[in-house]
């Protein structure tokens, strides 16, 4: 079975041009096929403050009203999207730039909660996995930013981690998928204030330990379901750390375990 790598990346790589070349140097080394998602909500943050809206997170997750929609297309969509597809395409990986809606790549449905508005924030339904392979059989490197569709004509902002696993899930049926999230730190962190406290190897049953101790919270909880979700609907192996393991696999990070 070929294999693919699925790698997302957060906003304080896209926020730190030198971090974000690095990164996409690492990235472009990788052989095979390969799937890029990032997200930017820093960028969008102080985009929307520029323009005098208050952006609202609730455990990790943006509230999207009309305004705020339009804010998170314009920068994930456009600005970032661009941006990194060009600095691929300058390091010869023939990139293109995806949103959920382009081919019907990522179709959603806008979330239902019984408490919580979360405005035009998608829940993935469903990939279309043959066209996500065949562009991948023919060499394009996708890179996807954080907005999908409802095929009802409606952008829908969407969380980068989902869409990530969301992924890595519907690729598994096709190929051996190693699903890989970077960010500035080394890992799972036993203590946010130390760096070096990165816990090699969670599992089910010591994420409910540590969620308990209040150890791991906030947005690295939904990054943490996502992870257990994509395990057990077929992903093979699932990383958390710096970009540099992209290219030396003995540099400390966390692996995820059933």
């Amino acid at each position: 079975m070929k294999k693919v790598t699925v790698i997302k990346i957060g906003g304080n790589i896209i926020d730190n041009p030198s971090e974000l070349e690095q990164f996409l140097t690492d990235f472009s080394k990788i052989e095979g096929h390969k799937v890029l998602v990032h997200g930017g909500g820093k960028s969008a943050t102080k985009m929307a403050e520029s323009i005098g809206l208050v952006p609202q997170m609730i455990d990790g997750r943006r509230i999207t009203d009309a305004a705020m929609l339009d804010v998170v297309v314009m920068i994930y969509a456009g600005q970032i999207n661009k941006n990194i597809v060009a600095q691929l395409q300058s390091k010869n990986n023939n990139a293109i730039g995806f949103s959920g809606a382009d081919g019907n790549l990522i179709q959603s449905t806008k979330r239902n909660h019984p408490t919580i508005d979360y405005g035009f924030v998608g829940d993935v339904k469903q990939v279309n996995t043959k066209l996500l392979a065949t562009l991948l059989e023919n060499e394009i490197v996708p890179v996807f930013c954080a907005i999908t569709h409802d095929k009802k004509g409606q952008l829908l902002n969407t969380n980068a981690d989902t869409i990530a696993s969301e992924l890595a899930i519907a690729l598994s049926e096709v190929f051996e998928v190693t699903l890989t999230y970077c960010f500035e730190k080394q890992g799972v962190l036993s203590d946010s204030e130390d760096d070096s406290s990165v816990i090699t190897e969670i599992n089910e049953a010591l994420y409910a330990q540590l969620k308990a101790e209040k150890v791991i919270h906030s947005g690295m909880i939904p990054k943490l379901d996502n992870c257990f979700n994509s395990l057990s609907k077929g992903v093979q192996t699932i990383k958390i750390g710096h970009h540099s393991m992209l290219q030396n696999s003995n540099i400390l990070h966390t692996t995820i375990k059933l």
